[in-house]
């Protein structure tokens, strides 16, 4: 009788491992993204990939900018008192703050599109800026538009 070998389903092995990590750096974010991923592949469900690929960004940012504007909607934040902070110190760093931040995104963007295999070494470091250095996982895209930028300050030092 002959043993039968299985070939291991691709990217499961990673998935397991981000999940652990996740679990383990109570990132419930990592582990719950890794957890839904295995369990479309062990459902068969894999279509579903190209459309999370495409537009997942754009739900989760949605999502994000919904509660974000929660206060806005309900008042507790004075119309008045927005265009107020705009014109302090600290509403024009806001801005420059927020169109830096946007620009390093768009770039994080790209280095994931270009490097997506650069994922894991994005989380393993939001971990461990999560549990070392008491940071908030805001996402892997704005930890890609800082590794973009150091990728791009270490390319001109090299000319």
């Amino acid at each position: 009788m002959s043993k039968v070998r299985r070939r291991p389903v691709p990217g499961v092995t990673l998935l397991v491992v981000l999940l652990l990590v996740g679990i383990i750096a109570r990132s419930n974010l990592i582990a719950t993204a890794a957890c839904v991923l295995l369990i479309l592949k062990f459902f068969n469900l894999g279509f579903l990939f190209p459309l999370l690929e495409r537009r997942g960004l754009e739900v989760g940012l949605l999502f994000l900018l919904l509660s974000i504007l929660v206060p806005v909607a309900t008042g507790k934040v004075p119309e008045k008192e927005l265009l107020n902070n705009l014109t302090s110190l600290p509403g024009l760093l806001a801005l420059l703050g927020g169109a830096l931040a946007t620009h390093l995104n768009g770039e994080g963007l790209k280095l994931l599109q270009l490097q997506p295999e650069i994922i894991f070494g994005l989380v393993i470091g939001s971990i461990f800026g999560i549990v070392f250095l008491g940071g908030v996982p805001v996402g892997p895209l704005m930890a890609a538009g800082v590794t973009a930028l150091f990728m791009e300050v270490i390319r001109l030092l090299k000319h």
